[in-house]
């Protein structure tokens, strides 16, 4: 089956338990059609480049799918559909990465920099 990465932008004023339900519902969506998601990264509260439908923030999630098409465009069909989702990007990948992604690296090296500034 083909592999997909999925990632949607929720808006800012949602909780983190309703992001999660987001998350959860797509997974459903990729389940029924007889795919599976492999791993579901959740960003966090982000700021975005530009106001989006009067966002200034928006919750980031990465869904790794391996679904057949008709179920991706289901998937993008239902998200479309969703208030809570102000954006979505899907993307076919040869290979999904290995461990946390780019954005997951990111962070824990923002963190390890910022531990060490306190602790000088």
């Amino acid at each position: 089956m083909p592999l997909y990465e999925h990632v949607f932008l929720a808006r800012q004023d949602l909780s983190q338990a309703q992001v999660d339900a987001l998350a959860a519902t797509a997974t459903e969506i990729v389940e029924q059609g007889n795919g599976k998601v492999v791993k579901t990264e959740t960003w966090g509260l982000r700021s975005l480049a530009y106001k989006i439908q009067k966002n200034r923030k928006a919750h980031f999630v990465l869904l790794d799918i391996d679904a057949p098409a008709g179920v991706v465009a289901e998937l993008e069909r239902q998200t479309a559909i969703n208030e809570d989702v102000i954006r979505f990007m899907t993307v076919r990948v040869d290979a999904h990465e290995a461990g946390p992604s780019v954005m997951m690296r990111k962070n824990d090296r923002e963190r390890t920099r910022r531990r060490e500034r306190e602790g000088e």
